[in-house]
């Protein structure tokens, strides 16, 4: 089981950049990008009832306008990531994404970067009541494809993409190529930690 932002889909200069147009063309200020990298991993509400409840619906509409206006202009792809994918595939292991994306926005970025042909499962926001650091979405997911908590990994780049597998009961690995900072990661003690993509595939393939 993957995330989606930071972890298959280079997306943290398109979700910062889309942040940083709302906030700046709804509130009139900027925020530091380090702040802005934080939210990867949470849902649009959450992130900005967190930072200005009266204004979260207007503030999520302006960023998804925005970003969707401008996905195909920022989005990137992190070399290797597609041929492990590919290659997990290949030696039976069952995929799956449990992303606190919006399923719109899920489906569009794992269709232009080639990763739905691999990906048997999709949680997406719309999913579930609860999210991460919340287990659920993940438990969602690994009950749809038909497997248990135990026989499940995790990856992720964000801290809430550890705390929820954990949570969840599954292994848990850290990559450090998307937003998390390496001692954040650190600190909330993964399974592992895989600093390219080749030592991704290494650890999940052995």
């Amino acid at each position: 089981m993957f995330d989606l932002d930071g972890t298959l889909a280079d997306t943290v200069d398109l979700i910062v950049q889309s942040h940083q147009h709302t906030i700046e063309s709804m509130l009139g200020k900027r925020e530091e990008p380090a702040v802005l990298r934080t939210w990867i991993g949470r849902t649009l509400e959450v992130a900005y009832h967190d930072y200005c409840p009266e204004r979260a619906g207007e503030l999520v509409e302006a960023y998804l306008e925005w970003s969707d206006a401008n996905t195909a202009r920022l989005l990137g792809r992190f070399e290797g990531i597609n041929e492990v994918i590919s290659d997990l595939d290949a030696a039976g292991l069952r995929l799956g994404v449990a992303t606190s994306k919006r399923r719109s926005q899920a489906v569009r970025v794992m269709s232009e970067l080639g990763l739905d042909d691999h990906i048997e499962v999709l949680v997406t926001m719309e999913d579930t009541d609860k999210h991460k650091p919340d287990p659920e979405p993940l438990l969602k997911a690994v009950r749809t494809i038909g497997g248990t908590p135990a026989e499940a990994v995790y990856v992720g780049d964000a801290v809430v993409d550890t705390l929820a597998g954990k949570a969840a009961g599954m292994s848990t690995v850290a990559v450090t190529w998307g937003a998390g900072h390496v001692e954040a990661l650190a600190g909330v003690r993964p399974d592992r930690v895989a600093h390219t993509p080749e030592e991704l595939r290494t650890t999940l393939l052995g």
